[in-house]
């Protein structure tokens, strides 16, 4: 193992913990000698890791590190270039953007080596079919799932029948040729699909739905699956 990957490891382990953790532990579940844990420890902290403890009363990891770029593999970075040139030629304009934007600030500050990695991905997005047009923003559905907040949406099914909705979205799919807002709906009292190109307008309300996302979503994913049809 490398001494890179021994500090992602000490980092995953102290994420696991809520309490403090004592060196001994560290360095038994990491299969590493105290002095060598102490070592590692004291790297981590240099490069901005908020550690907090010392020897015989224990460390815990305060939240907010981010990994150096050192901790980036060459598959990890093919992956991330992949991933984000699909974002950006798949997804609606803000977030292309943003996936640029990231995939930006990942280069400036990857060492030279790993940045012409970067530039050389050899990973490409095949052109996809077209993408039926939004008559919405999906930055506001976005929004909306972040905040937990109520969406008011007019709605026109396949057959063109308009309808008003009062959802609770809680995830955004992407597909080839679609969005989909999945969401409660509080009309049918019961989860549904939302093609956002059918979405005629939406209102992000300043009501939160009951439920949390998460919660939500995990229920969607016992109940319904993917292959509910859409609304």
């Amino acid at each position: 193992m490398s001494r890179s990957e021994r500090l992602l490891d000490l980092l995953q382990v102290l994420r696991r913990h809520r309490r403090p953790v004592s060196g001994r532990t560290l360095a038994s579940e990491l299969g590493v000698s105290i002095r060598t844990l102490y070592r590692d420890i004291a790297t981590l902290q240099a490069q901005g890791a908020d550690i907090e403890g010392e020897p015989g009363i224990g460390y815990i990891l305060r939240p907010g590190f981010m990994l150096p770029p050192l901790m980036f593999s060459e598959d990890e970075i093919e992956a991330l270039v992949l991933g984000s040139r699909w974002v950006a030629d798949r997804a609606d304009d803000p977030l292309g953007s943003a996936a640029r934007n990231a995939l930006a600030k990942i280069a400036a500050v990857l060492p030279a080596d790993l940045r012409q990695g970067l530039d050389s991905a050899a990973l490409i997005v095949g052109p996809g079919e077209a993408i039926a047009a939004d008559a919405v923003d999906l930055a506001g559905i976005r929004k909306a799932i972040r905040g937990e907040r109520k969406l008011d949406i007019a709605y026109r099914d396949a057959t063109g029948t308009p309808s008003r909705r009062i959802i609770w979205p809680f995830a955004l799919g992407f597909f080839d040729r679609v969005r989909i807002v999945l969401g409660w709906c509080e009309l049918r009292q019961d989860f549904r699909h939302f093609r956002t190109d059918r979405i005629v307008d939406l209102t992000v309300t300043d009501s939160r739905y009951p439920r949390r996302r998460q919660v939500l979503l995990k229920a969607w994913r016992e109940k319904e699956g993917i292959a509910r049809s859409f609304e």
